[in-house]
């Protein structure tokens, strides 16, 4: 069998200059034939942080599977911009307001120009409590107490996937983590994250509101480029928990991998009586390949 396979780098930032940056997604349309072996064997070979298989749906715009490298998972953010996108610029989508279908129900998707932000739900959020449990974050991130955010203790946030939100109180020291991958994987495993999401209060460009990285060694992620399902619960933590005005955020990641790639994700909150009620993570694509993949029916 034959599969046509498209690499599309989500979350560029236009900022950064003649580097392609973002986070490469693998992207099937018309996935329907594939079945859960072929997508997750496919999703190994690429070898990219998340592969979007894409169906035809009943009651969505389409359904989306998502695969890491090693299984299946609920959402992935870079994946739908990059599907979303590049549905849109091959015509097979107009702009304005969509829908995906995936195994943990459906999201809207807005498509506005060159840009696509996907829905999220209101978040929640669980405490790291202190002594051992947070020494055990310290020690996975080789930090000390004094490296985070005063008075501001990590927390789960959970907006449809589950991250760690740690703030660091400097670029220098986001910039200086030797993340200790199997201690990040033990502590995700015990509190069921996608991963941990540290970030610092000091971005590479001005009119940006923070700068992160992600850690995913559970999904078989040693650190990955954009994260616009973490992205949203780090929007929702600087609202509620540091207090910042905004309702729009411009979030930078990828710039301090060992190998950077530059990404940038816009993310905007509905806010109500009762708080936060729901999110848009998004941002631009780009195609960076298509390729036809042989393997066996």
């Amino acid at each position: 069998m034959d599969v046509t396979v498209h690499t599309v780098n989500a979350f560029v930032d236009d900022q950064a200059g003649s580097a392609i940056g973002g986070n490469p997604a693998g992207v099937v349309l018309a996935a329907d034939g594939l079945g859960a072996e072929q997508r997750q064997a496919l999703a190994a070979r690429l070898g990219l942080s998340e592969t979007v298989f894409v169906d035809a749906s009943a009651i969505a715009s389409r359904r989306l599977a998502f695969f890491t490298p090693t299984q299946q998972i609920a959402h992935c953010g870079h994946a739908t911009i990059a599907a979303f996108w590049l549905m849109q610029h091959l015509g097979q989508l107009p702009g304005g307001v969509h829908s995906k279908e995936t195994i943990d129900g459906n999201r809207t998707i807005l498509i506005e120009g060159s840009r696509v932000a996907m829905e999220q739900s209101a978040p929640t959020y669980t405490e790291i409590a202190t002594g051992d449990p947070m020494q055990q974050v310290l020690d996975a991130l080789q930090l000390q107490a004094d490296d985070l955010i005063v008075g501001r203790p990590p927390a789960v946030v959970h907006t449809g996937n589950a991250f760690l939100v740690v703030g660091v109180r400097s670029r220098e020291r986001l910039a200086a983590i030797q993340p200790q991958l199997e201690r990040i994987h033990r502590l995700s495993d015990t509190h069921d994250l996608i991963g941990f999401y540290v970030f610092c209060l000091q971005p590479d460009m001005p009119g940006r509101h923070a700068a992160a990285r992600m850690f995913a060694p559970r999904y078989g992620i040693n650190e990955e480029a954009a994260t616009g399902m973490a992205a949203g619960p780090l929007a929702c933590w600087l609202h509620d928990r540091l207090g910042m005005a905004p309702t729009r955020f411009a979030l930078e990641q990828g710039r301090l991998m060992p190998h950077p790639s530059p990404s940038l994700i816009h993310v905007s909150l509905d806010i109500g009586s009762s708080g936060i009620e729901r999110l848009w993570a998004g941002g631009t694509a780009r195609l960076a390949q298509t390729q036809r993949l042989s393997f066996d029916d």
